[in-house]
């Protein structure tokens, strides 16, 4: 395995840290959804809660969420295997192929609140669409697209410890499965933020210390160790071979790879749909702009300072692989990053880096884990096995489904470690084949005229180009089709494009072959999960604060104000509540939206809003930065002194937004949570009433009124 003959940490510090920081966590959320329940009338054990949180999260948690969610492992340590090997390129063109897919989320989720309201997966409004045949077709893209979160993460973990491979693939999801399956998305947002709150303070902890170690000697001995350096390193494909020039060929063919990647990633993944669903109406678009702003932090500062630092140190005996260089293996395997702490400070600094990969994997496996769930309830079980199941049955389906998806991710990854792919890999061939589904999911949500056959036909025929391209050009190109050949950057770009465009002109000539238009109130059949005697289908109306203070319940079923254009609030006009057919003509006329004027004009100004801000962001993020750097420079002194603080500066402007200001925008919440413990502290052994005891026994009173 990659890094075996460098000692890192030991075994018994690898496993204490994955079993113990899994166990904390599990310990932290069960005592979390105790809360939640006891003060803040938040019952995981609903459907409606527990997949998508009574639709209720405000804008700081949200912004939070998404962040952890697209902080994958690979950001973090693979955007120093990149600045190492392209230099200070790399870093800007891995955080420009992570903004805009956020930003554009943000456009999709406040337009799914106005044409899917009650939605709890993307898979749902896919089978209203297309039926039968499309909903498996999409099923089966989106867990092509949950299956490798975990590889770069066990390789790692297993590279600085000396882990058994199996041991690391399997402990990581472990203690994620038993804290998601009991708290659901709510318990996956308070584990996003602290997670966040963890791995971004280590990131800045890590760039500021080895920025300022004697070894490196400050932004300006960095400068100058690289600049001598250049006589020892000659970047295939860098202006004049540098590593401080922006021109850089393969940086640029990565980004482009990369944001193809990433545009999957998101679209295609349930998970983000699910948080967008589970936010207020006034928290999705600002929560998810704020995201796709502060996500950029994360490679440009750490992939900069760390591995332009290991460029610096490599040749001094204070590396720990001097005098040898480091192999391909450990570069392809994001050992960069590991190397650099231990030489400059030792196993007690890679052990912080067991906790940063920890913090990292763990919030992207548990957001799908609940999405993977809520496929394999809503989607499978409720709709082709028990087309009247029950709030309970579909709970009981989804603890399961969380449970066997965890079984399936480790199966997944044990195969691919097995088979000799790496994290450098999987950058590779994800946007290949997750690809060919995202024009055909934007359509289903925008564009009325996509036919139910280009639906499914399109993506199929794309994916099978894709990987045609892909391992044709790796052994025309290369000679052979191994790991090594598919892991090249050009038959993945050519590959990755055919992916993409391949759908999307099929599907738009398709489509206009034989014209049709989909009737979009048709998706307002897609109503809340019922079940007498429970309170679940309850939605909430967060305060101003963006809190669960002075939460209000709007009618059963529960939008947050909940009524037809009319006011009116009759049962006949609400949305059905099981989507066992698709609606007929008459039964569409039927169908109201359930929102009221007041809030569809509230969304409709959002989602102006957020085109906005997706234009801007395009524009700034794609063309005017990285474009206008492309050009035969070097950075002098100066400019790359400014340049690495701003990626600093942009470092502490994320733990501000997304770890600050989460807790000033939900300091309601906290406050009542805290008061209610508080009073039962003072109450045990009084024989007073308690906060929780009032809330439990109100609960049992509105169930009872309500039977």
């Amino acid at each position: 395995m990659a890094g075996k003959e460098v000692e890192l940490v030991d075994q018994g510090t690898g496993y204490g840290l994955i079993i113990g920081l899994g166990a904390l966590f599990a310990i932290l959320i069960l005592i979390s959804v105790r809360v939640q329940r006891r003060y803040l009338l938040e019952d995981s054990d609903h459907a409606e809660m527990f997949m998508v949180a009574n639709r209720s999260i405000g804008t700081g948690l949200t912004a939070s969420a998404v962040f952890s969610s697209w902080m994958w492992i690979n950001e973090s340590m693979y955007s120093t295997v990149f600045a190492y090997r392209w230099g200070v390129a790399a870093p800007v063109w891995f955080a420009s192929g992570l903004s805009f897919q956020i930003a554009l989320m943000a456009v999709l989720g406040i337009a799914a609140k106005l044409r899917v309201p009650c939605a709890h997966t993307s898979m749902e409004f896919v089978r209203i669409r297309y039926g039968q045949l499309g909903h498996v077709v999409f099923i089966f893209l989106n867990l092509i697209n949950n299956s490798a979160m975990v590889i770069t993460a066990s390789q790692l973990v297993t590279g600085i410890s000396g882990m058994n491979l199996a041991a690391a693939t399997v402990l990581i999801p472990a203690g994620v499965v038993v804290y998601t399956a009991v708290g659901g998305i709510k318990a996956t947002f308070i584990t996003d933020f602290l997670h966040t709150a963890v791995a971004l303070s280590i990131m800045i902890y890590f760039t500021l210390k080895v920025l300022t170690n004697e070894h490196v000697g400050g932004l300006g001995g960095l400068y100058d160790k690289l600049r001598r350096s250049e006589n020892l390193i000659n970047v295939d494909g860098n202006y004049r071979g540098s590593l401080l020039t922006f021109k850089s060929y393969k940086s640029a063919i990565f980004g482009v790879v990369l944001k193809v990647c990433n545009l999957a990633l998101v679209i295609m993944d349930t998970a983000f749909w699910q948080k967008s669903f589970a936010s207020h109406v006034r928290s999705t678009v600002p929560g998810y702009d704020l995201a796709s702003i502060a996500i950029i932090a994360v490679p440009w500062g750490i992939g900069t300072v760390i591995g332009l630092s290991a460029r610096a140190i490599e040749n001094t005996p204070v590396f720990v692989t001097y005098p040898h260089a480091m192999t391909d293996d450990q570069i392809n395997s994001g050992l960069v990053m590991p190397f650099v702490l231990k030489s400059l400070f030792g196993s007690s600094a890679c052990a912080g880096v067991l906790v940063l990969i920890f913090m990292d994997i763990t919030s992207t496996v548990s957001s799908s884990l609940i999405a993977v769930s809520s496929i394999l309830s809503f989607d499978i079980y409720k709709t082709y096995i028990n087309t009247s199941a029950t709030d309970r049955q579909i709970m009981t389906a989804s603890h399961i489904g969380v449970v066997a998806y965890g079984l399936v991710i480790v199966g997944w990854t044990l195969a691919m470690n097995y088979a000799g792919a790496n994290g450098n890999w999987i950058l590779y061939f994800l946007p290949v084949t997750t690809s060919p589904g995202i024009f055909p999911v934007l359509f289903t949500l925008l564009w009325s005229r996509q036919t139910k056959l280009a639906a499914i036909v399109s993506p199929l025929i794309g994916l099978c180009a894709g990987i045609g391209v892909w391992l044709g050009l790796s052994y025309s190109m290369f000679g052979a089709v191994t790991i090594a050949t598919t892991s090249e950057q050009m038959p993945a770009l050519y590959a990755s494009l055919t992916s993409l465009f391949t759908p999307a002109v099929l599907s738009v000539a398709i489509s206009l072959v034989r014209p049709a238009s989909f009737d979009w109130q048709k998706f307002l059949q897609i109503g809340l999960v019922r079940d007498s005697g429970s309170e679940s289908s309850r939605f909430v109306e967060p305060s101003d604060s963006g809190t669960s203070e002075g939460e209000k319940a709007y009618g059963r079923d529960g939008i947050s104000g909940l009524g037809n254009a009319s006011g009116a609030g009759s049962d006949e006009k609400q949305p059905f509540s099981a989507i066992d057919h698709v609606a007929t003509q008459h039964e569409t006329d039927q169908l109201v939206h359930p929102l009221d004027d007041g809030t569809l004009r509230h969304i409709r100004k959002w989602l102006k809003i957020a085109i906005g801000f997706l234009l801007v962001n395009i524009s700034v993020t794609i063309l005017i930065w990285p474009l206008s750097m492309y050009r035969d420079y070097i950075f002098d002194k100066t400019f790359f002194k400014s340049w690495v603080s701003v990626s600093i500066l942009w470092q502490f402007f994320a733990l501000l937004a997304v770890v600050i200001y989460p807790l000033f925008d939900g300091r309601h919440a906290i406050g009542m949570g805290l008061t209610g413990f508080w009073s039962d502290l003072r109450n045990v052994g009084s024989g007073k009433e308690s906060v929780g005891q009032r809330v439990d026994s109100s609960g049992e009173g509105a169930k009872k009124a309500k039977a």
